[in-house]
């Protein structure tokens, strides 16, 4: 009902929506003082399979008042809570507040679970059992449908069970990035970069920084080309954590491996996200989520 862009459409909404409840119940009272002529013995004349006759006898009172109820129900409901147009119901019931109550309960029932890790340092809470039990939990249910359920990810969806990190991997950014989000742009560069053939050049370049197989005259040829991407990936390609740029020095590929991937990258551009958690976990479950990301990449000992 909030896309309505004028009173028109609220109105109309509401408009059908009595209008249909009034329908019934002059249907209702229509067919009860309808009176249907019959034959002497009480039917109304219609036979079927020679000895199957309908009779012409009221509704009972109780299915007649029962329909009444559900008429007067039905105001009710639309009195009390949403369902006519705009008119949020006197009761003010949404159920984005419904959501929220319900949240704000279940957090303060889990509270005290953990209590117990708001004095503990990130690398505490990794060798903990319980909280990495904990972890697991609301890995699975909060980031496994992106990074997998065994967190290493997929393209376009980082591996956090490695140590190439885009915007860092202690606990500070890892928590950042979950609390925030982050969103991650690569801006389309090929009109910078030159023709289609420099573009091609460049990319032989870059796979060259990590080893990869390549062309090496035209990664020559591109090397000086690679000066347009030196403002975020650095001279040396290895990326800037603080705007989310890649290394392209190692053998971790994003978005795809090859030219026409690095191609595709240059032309198009790309953006990422990673939504932000604040709204559906806590302070304390993402801490704890922080634990187990981290410790996924760090592989703490369990404590004695």
């Amino acid at each position: 009902m909030s896309d309505f862009t004028s009173n028109f459409w609220s109105i109309y909404v509401a408009g059908i929506t009595i209008i249909g409840i009034l329908a019934c119940l002059l249907l209702l009272i229509f067919t009860a003082r309808k009176k249907v002529e019959s034959a002497s013995d009480n039917t109304t004349g219609h036979v079927w399979d020679g000895d199957l006759t309908e009779m012409n006898n009221p509704l009972p009172r109780w299915w007649m008042w029962l329909f009444v109820l559900t008429i007067v129900f039905g105001f009710g409901y639309l009195f009390a809570f949403p369902g006519l147009g705009t008119f949020s119901g006197k009761l003010n019931w949404t159920q984005r507040g419904e959501y929220n109550a319900e949240m704000a309960k279940a957090a303060e029932q889990l509270q005290p679970m953990y209590a117990r890790f708001g004095a503990m340092s990130t690398e505490e809470i990794a060798k903990d059992p319980a909280a990495m039990a904990i972890g697991d939990r609301l890995f699975m249910n909060n980031c496994a449908q992106c990074h997998g359920s065994d967190a290493r990810g997929s393209k376009g969806f980082p591996n956090l069970a490695d140590n190439d990190w885009l915007h860092g991997g202690g606990p500070e950014q890892i928590y950042k990035t979950i609390h925030d989000g982050r969103i991650g742009v690569m801006a389309p560069m090929d009109a910078a970069v030159g023709s289609a053939t420099d573009v091609r050049n460049l990319a032989q370049y870059v796979l060259s920084l990590s080893g990869s197989p390549h062309d090496s005259v035209k990664a020559q040829l591109g090397k000086e080309k690679f000066a347009v991407c030196a403002a975020c990936h650095g001279m040396d390609g290895k990326g800037n954590q603080l705007l989310g740029a890649p290394n392209l020095t190692d053998d971790t590929w994003l978005h795809g491996y090859g030219e026409e991937a690095i191609v595709a990258m240059v032309t198009k551009g790309k953006m990422n996200e990673m939504p932000a958690q604040a709204e559906k976990l806590t302070n304390e479950q993402i801490k704890v989520l922080t634990a187990y990301v981290w410790g996924l990449s760090n592989k703490p000992a369990a404590s004695n």
